[in-house]
């Protein structure tokens, strides 16, 4: 009997100890599938290699070394390109240069060239560039050199058609130019604004490399209002946008185009020691393109409005080397060192020492330079110069006037001489004069391939004293010359007169 007793009691302890152990373990489940639900906040899920490693939340946390690609954390680009690539065309040249020919027998004996029978000759090379279609009727706007004494112009499109190609205008100071095709319904890229571009922008560098038509580069806004002197053009126009897509021989002329498919520039050189892309690459901004192109289709020349004065840029140098004398101290705005008698400027009653700060309100500075801001009016146009004179801000409106010192459009059949004569020119001093017994005139600096001056075989340093007829003292009175160039006379540095007759 006591045996069954203490066997019963046994199964009694037995249930209670399994109960509470029951009790326990599912206690236990509970608690572990809670932690379980609430793990998130707790447990770092770090990425290596495609696998996950739970780590505990009392354990040191470990920054993890790979993030894992996102689309959401890079521009795409595919829309742009797609678009914009449709609109780039490839431009095969024809082109006539002038070589001046070699004399064997003065060049055995050391006789300087320019004495030469031989003169210029021409000759037939041929070339390419790229274009941008703007218009569904067949302009394309392009790079000056690329177009420069094209004999004949083919350009491919695209999906392989092929046209012939009209030069409608060109303008060397910005090194724009437009030509057209006889097309209709073609694909056309959209003016951007080139202004709105910032630094460390995503952009597209689009045309044709070595042959490789329809290349396409990215990289980057580098920097804005670059001047570089490298247009050859006294009367240049440059603020040029600089960018680390990869831009080639070939690329000339091509787009340069923002995250939207717009067209912000055109790409126009390149900054090298082999003649090939090493990292930096210049395009001209829309907002120079556009004003020229519309100038080129309505008025067939570039109606450029000039304030009518001589300047420099108040940077760090001009600060250190004249800060003192002029009493200024802190760098922006231009120092206005010369105003032409009877120029914009001076008509306005601004003068010579005044700081010109600002052009209709956008302050001169890292992102914009006074000649770019001219370039985008035309003659007769109002506008406001905010100046800095004896430490007090004036605003004067001033009416831009043209080449020839006038308030008004040029005419379509405007001859400009400086272009047409092919060089650059600066004028002669009083030392110059003495010497040389004449009253004045304007010294050829550069004498430049295709031009008048080229062909009639003109050589640097001979004096222009006068042209059809008209004397000339300065390059104001070649400016004022409207008429084709039939006739120049002047003097060579070594007192020889000469004159030059031209037979169109």
């Amino acid at each position: 009997m006591k045996n069954k007793w203490y066997f019963a009691a046994g199964l009694v302890a037995a249930g209670i100890v399994g109960g509470v152990i029951g009790w326990l373990a599912v206690a236990g489940v509970k608690t572990e599938t809670s932690l379980a639900d609430n793990a998130k906040p707790q447990v770092e899920q770090v990425k290596i290699s495609n696998s996950s490693i739970q780590q505990d939340a009392s354990v040191e946390k470990v920054k993890p070394r790979f993030v894992s690609y996102s689309t959401e954390n890079y521009p795409d680009l595919t829309y742009a390109a797609e678009t914009a690539v449709q609109t780039v065309v490839n431009i095969e040249v024809t082109q006539t240069v002038h070589v001046r020919s070699v004399d064997p027998f003065l060049e055995f004996f050391g006789i300087p060239q320019g004495y030469s029978r031989g003169g210029v000759v021409p000759h037939e090379v041929r070339a390419g560039g790229s274009g941008v279609i703007i218009s569904p009727d067949g302009y394309i706007v392009t790079n000056h050199h690329v177009v420069e004494n094209a004999k004949q112009l083919n350009v491919k499109l695209y999906d392989g058609r092929m046209f012939s190609a009209e030069v409608v205008g060109t303008d060397p100071t910005t090194e724009v130019a437009l030509i057209k095709i006889d097309g209709s319904d073609l694909p056309a890229l959209a003016f951007g604004d080139s202004d709105a571009l910032r630094l460390g922008e995503w952009v597209l560098a689009i045309g044709s490399p070595f042959d490789l038509q329809s290349t396409i580069t990215a990289g980057i806004v580098s920097a804005k209002a670059r001047v570089l002197g490298a247009i050859p053009n006294q009367y240049r126009v440059e603020s040029f946008i600089q960018t680390d897509a990869a831009v080639n021989p070939g690329n000339s002329g091509g787009a340069l185009v923002n995250t939207r498919g717009e067209l912000v520039g055109i790409n126009t050189l390149i900054k090298s020691q082999t003649g090939t892309y090493m990292g930096y690459s210049f395009a001209i901004p829309s907002a120079i393109v556009k004003k020229v192109v519309m100038d080129l289709k309505e008025y067939g020349i570039v109606q450029r409005a000039l304030l009518g004065i001589a300047y420099r840029d108040i940077d760090d140098s001009f600060v250190e080397n004249f800060g003192e004398e002029y009493d200024i101290d802190e760098t922006g705005g231009v120092y206005v060192a010369e105003v032409q008698p009877d120029g914009a400027a001076r008509e306005a009653g601004i003068r010579k020492g005044d700081i010109i700060t600002a052009v209709d309100g956008v302050e001169l500075g890292k992102n914009a330079n006074l000649t770019e801001m001219m370039s985008r009016y035309r003659p007769n146009d109002k506008v406001i110069i905010s100046v800095k004179r004896d430490g007090k801000a004036k605003q004067f409106e001033v009416v831009l006037r043209n080449k020839a010192g006038k308030a008004e459009l040029l005419p379509r059949d405007y001859i400009d001489v400086v272009e047409a004569l092919g060089g650059s020119f600066a004028e002669i001093g009083d030392r110059t004069r003495r010497e040389l017994r004449i009253d004045g005139g304007v010294r050829v600096a550069e004498v430049h391939d295709g031009g008048i001056l080229a062909r009639a075989n003109v050589r640097r340093g001979f004096v222009i004293t006068e042209i059809n007829g008209v004397q000339i003292h300065s390059l104001k009175d070649m400016n004022r010359i409207e008429s084709p160039v039939r006739y120049i006379e002047g003097i060579y540095p070594d007192g020889r007169l000469v004159n030059y007759s031209f037979v169109r």
